[in-house]
Order: structure tokens, then C-alpha cells, then sequence
């Protein structure tokens, strides 16, 4: 029998009304980076100062050519000012780090290995739904000549998971207290070095980086706490980021030439920010010099369930060829709530809700990008373990190996999540059969007016008679984002999703039954180009 799809169609007046709260600085006030000129670069710091008409703090980094300067003036005051002297200036910019700590609980690791089971935040899980490491760890359980550094709020090496697991600095360890032995300008930098603190033991005074850590490299097989991707890795301790979880600009470009320059072959980057200051041509640089360096740059994309293609997330949203951007999923393989996203931009997912690690407390579940960042470093780790890449054919490997996932489609380059199993064998995993794209489609055509109106309400219901479970595809999806939203209701009532922002050519959540209905709401303000279904598809 021919199925039919039906929809009802009204509209009512109401208004939203949403607010929101920045937690962190955009940039620290007073404070810039300045990128000399090669006649400038030989100066004394006097020398600039007097020249400059500036306070000259500090240079940054021996190979990035930076300062930084304290000033009152504007940003533009200072562009004109220097100009001929310096090839750009820029605000201190302030990053974060970007993870959604959740209260703390004891759990299964079912990014590691999902059977279905309910995770800590008590959401059931999809069996399967993981980065099939133990079908990964029968081929090697990693190595203590692959380097990773976690580029965050330290780690504590006191930590009994991670204690052998950590980077040493050989020559500063058997050396003098306060002395460079190594001579690579930093004193007593044992596991890493601090430039939050501007000292050599990058200790973790919040949780988050240890928590990465965790994830990337608890050790394996020791009868105690939790697993990392690898049973065996070699973490470096990168501090550059408070115990309030913020960092600047100066401190991340010192921060990631020191990784390049110490030799991690991996860099894990759980931090970020989306204002315009953190678009910065010196983080840029600082990252291509590590891509130049052979160094893979893994990043976060961020926790502001937005569109990266369309509102920029940095440094995630860099065109540097080294750079991996990851999205988070929970364990029923949907993308979480919170994660960013951009078919552009995002290069892959991996699980990032209720993620159980390594924190100054014990073991706690947290989420976040920033827990799914760490599953990508660590199958990078553990590739390299087992094979002699170039970062180039190491990202490629993890891009055209993760394993397809319904809720990746048209929000991630690669359309799938990080695998660890096929990433060492270099094997296509199989299609995801709960991807609606493999399903029956049927046409159908509902849309509000292109551009919707201000404080309005539109309700749709879509009916396909005898389908067991159906998903709707919007060609178009323009709205608001946090504002405008549109709510799917399955046919018992319960929420099934709510969609806002630019999301268009996504399919939504599976929707158990025949029918849906389907609530569009704007506010008072701002008006976009809205919302389009073409096509709704079922089995």
C-alpha cells in the first residue's frame, strides 16, 4: 500500500526571550603581541622600549619573533603607531578550556568499549557506539616512544595512572636544581613546563588536563583506576592554562613552540574560543611552525552548539594542515547537545559525553570537546606506536578510517567518528545502519516563510502510516541560534530534539513511530532564512 504523509500547518504570536553570560575575558586588558620586523628583531629589550614608546614586557618565544607590550592605547592607535616596525599587532587574547564538568561518579568507559550499558549521567547506551578499543589493543596497547602533549592545566604526575606514563626531561632529572642543563631555555622543565606560572613543573591545579591525560594515556593493566586509549604512551606536560581554566594568547603560542620544540609528536588541544581576538595570525603561525615540525595538531571544537562553518571557533577553525577538529557524541551515537560542529570544518567525532578519567579527585565524569579531543590524540598515539606515519598521512588515516555515523553527516568533514581498530589497519569500516540516508525517502514539502517572521509560532504534524521509526531531513535550517528553535515531538508527546541555529542538509534524531510534531518558535529580534523539509525517511 502507498504510504501518504500528512501535515497540519498553524501560526500564533508569542515571544522568547533568552540570555546569556560570557565566563571568561576576551583578552587581557593593556597587553599585546607584537610581530617585529627583521630590522627590529636584534634590539635589546631597552632598546625597543625607548624606540617603541611602549613597555616592552617580555619576548614570547625564540622562534616566533614576538613581544609582548603594555599600553594604554587602542589597538588601532598602535597598528598606525608601529606600522613599518611590526608586521602585525594583537589583543592578548584569552582562551579557555572547553569542557562541561559534570558531578562526580564512578562508570563504565563506554567511549572505550559500549555494551549498551547506562553511562554516569544515567543515559542508556547503543552497543557499539565507541572507538572499538579492544578490538584495537589486540594489535598494540601503545608505546613509551610516542610523545603526546597535553597543551592545557597541566597534569599531575603524582597520579598513580599516570606516573609512568609521563614525559621525562632525562638531562634535567639527573641534573642541577635551577640550572638549564639541557640548555632549551627553560629550568628544570622534568615533565613539561608551566607558562601560566612561568616555571618547570607543569602540576595541574584544576583537573582538566589530567583529565585528558587520563584519556589519552592511563596506563593499562595495572590493577588500578581507569585505561587510556594507551596502556603505554609518554605524556608531556604542557601548562598554559589557570586554575580557572583560562589562558592567554602570549602563553598558548609559548606554550605550543615549546611542544614542537621538545619533540611531542602529537599535540592534544582541549581549550578554544570563538571571539574575533582569539582569530590570531601569532596562534596561526605558532601552529604552522608545529605542522612544519611534523606535529599533529588536535583541537577541540567547542561546547557552544554552534556551527563552526558559520561562527569560527579557534583554534580549531585554523587552515593549517596539521589541524584535527573534533565534535563530541554521547554513547547513544547522537551529537551531544552542547558539541559544535560544521561539515566545513569539523573533521570528525568521538564520544565526549559523561567520559570517566583522571582528575585531581579521584576518577570523575565529565563532558565536554575537550573529553572527546583526547580519544583523537590518543588513536593518533597509538597509530604511531604501530606505524611510521607522516602527520599528512596520519590525518588522513584518521579521517578516512572513522567509522560512519548518522549524526556526522553534514556536521563533520569525514561523516563518522574516530576508530581506533581501523585506524591501525587502515580498513573502511562499514556503513551505519541507523543512518536515515540508507532508509526509504518520501517527499514531502513544508517550510516557514523565507524569511520567518518576528515572535511567531508554526506547528506542523507528518504522518507515515505503518513506519516503524522516522527521520526528517531539512534542506534548510536557518535560525536564530539559542532563540529560534524548532521542537520535534514523537507521537506520545515526549521531546525528541530541538534544533536551532544553521544546521541545514541534517537528517534529525531517529523519532520512534509514524509521526511527529513539529513546533517552530521565534522571538522578538532577529530573523534568518529558516527552515525547509524536502524529505522524510522511514523503515
Amino acid at each position: 500500500m502507498k504510504r501518504q504523509i500528512l501535515f497540519l500547518i498553524f501560526v500564533s504570536i508569542f515571544v522568547l526571550g533568552i540570555s546569556g553570560v560570557e565566563k571568561f575575558p576576551t583578552h587581557v586588558p593593556g597587553q599585546y603581541l607584537v610581530k617585529l620586523k627583521q630590522a627590529e628583531l636584534e634590539k635589546s629589550l631597552t632598546s625597543l622600549e625607548a624606540e617603541l614608546g611602549v613597555k616592552v614586557a617580555r619576548k614570547v618565544s625564540k622562534i616566533s619573533n614576538l613581544i609582548l607590550i603594555e599600553s594604554s592605547e587602542t589597538l588601532g592607535a598602535l597598528k598606525k603607531r608601529l606600522k613599518g616596525k611590526a608586521e602585525y599587532v594583537e589583543r592578548n587574547a584569552v582562551f579557555h578550556i572547553e569542557s562541561l564538568p559534570n558531578d562526580p561518579r564512578l562508570g563504565d568507559l563506554w567511549g572505550m568499549h559500549n555494551t549498551g550499558q547506562v553511562d554516569p549521567g544515567g543515559r542508556q547506551g547503543v552497543e557499539g557506539i565507541d572507538i572499538d578499543a579492544p578490538e584495537a589493543w589486540e594489535i598494540t596497547a601503545g608505546s613509551h616512544d610516542t610523545i603526546v602533549a597535553v597543551i592545557d592545566t597541566g597534569v599531575n604526575h603524582q597520579i598513580a595512572d599516570l606516573t609512568n606514563n609521563m614525559w621525562v626531561n632525562q638531562a634535567e632529572k639527573d641534573g642541577k636544581t635551577g640550572v638549564d642543563d639541557d640548555e632549551n631555555g627553560f629550568i628544570d622543565d622534568i615533565y613539561g613546563y608551566d607558562f601560566a606560572n612561568d616555571d618547570g613543573d607543569p602540576m595541574d591545579d584544576h583537573g582538566h588536563g589530567s583529565h585528558c591525560a587520563g584519556t589519552i594515556g592511563a596506563e593499562g593493566d595495572n590493577e588500578d583506576g581507569v585505561v587510556g586509549v594507551n596502556w603505554q604512551t609518554r605524556i608531556m606536560g604542557v601548562k598554559f592554562l589557570t586554575a580557572s581554566g583560562s589562558g592567554t594568547l602570549e602563553n598558548a603560542v609559548r606554550a605550543i613552540d615549546y611542544a614542537t620544540q621538545m619533540g611531542a609528536q602529537v599535540l592534544s588541544n582541549s581549550w578554544g574560543c570563538s571571539s574575533s581576538a582569539c582569530n590570531s595570525q601569532a596562534l596561526k603561525e605558532s601552529i604552522e611552525r608545529s605542522s612544519e615540525a611534523g606535529r599533529l595538531f588536535v583541537a577541540a571544537a567547542g561546547n557552544s552548539s554552534a556551527n563552526n562553518d558559520s561562527s569560527p571557533h579557534y583554534p580549531s577553525n585554523f587552515e593549517v594542515a596539521n589541524v584535527v577538529s573534533v565534535a563530541a557524541i554521547n554513547n547513544s551515537g547522537e551529537l551531544a547537545s552542547f558539541s559544535s560542529f560544521g561539515k566545513n570544518t569539523v573533521h570528525l567525532g568521538a564520544p565526549g559525553r559523561n567520559i570517566l578519567s583522571t582528575t585531581l579527585e579521584g576518577l570523575e565524569s565529565w563532558s565536554g570537546t575537550s573529553m572527546a579531543t583526547p580519544h583523537v590524540s590518543g588513536v593518533a598515539a597509538l597509530v604511531l606506536s604501530n606505524e611510521d606515519l607522516s602527520m599528512e598521512d596520519l590525518k588522513s588515516r584518521l579521517i578516512n578510517t572513522a567509522r560512519p555515523l548518522s549524526a556526522m553527516r553534514n556536521t563533520t568533514i569525514s561523516g563518522g567518528i574516530v576508530n581506533a581498530y581501523h585506524a591501525l589497519t587502515n580498513t573502511v569500516p562499514p556503513p551505519d545502519p541507523n543512518d536515515p540516508a540508507e532508509w526509504e525517502q518520501m517527499s514531502v514539502s513544508i517550510s516557514t516563510p523565507h524569511p520567518y517572521e518576528n515572535s511567531t509560532e508554526e506547528e506542523w504534524e507528518v504522518d507515515v502510516p505503518g513506519a516503524v521509526q522516522i527521520a526528517i531531513h531539512f534542506k534548510m535550517f536557518d535560525t536564530e541560534s539559542g532563540y529560534d528553535t524548532l521542537e520535534i515531538f514523537d507521537a506520545n508527546g515526549k521531546l525528541v530534539e530541538t534544533l536551532s541555529g544553521n544546521r541545514e542538509g541534517i537528517y534529525s534524531k531517529l523519532i520512534n513511530g509514524s509521526s511527529a510534531r513539529l513546533v517552530f518558535k521565534s522571538d522578538a529580534s532577529v530573523v534568518k532564512e529558516g527552515i525547509e523539509i524536502d524529505k522524510i525517511a522511514y523503515k
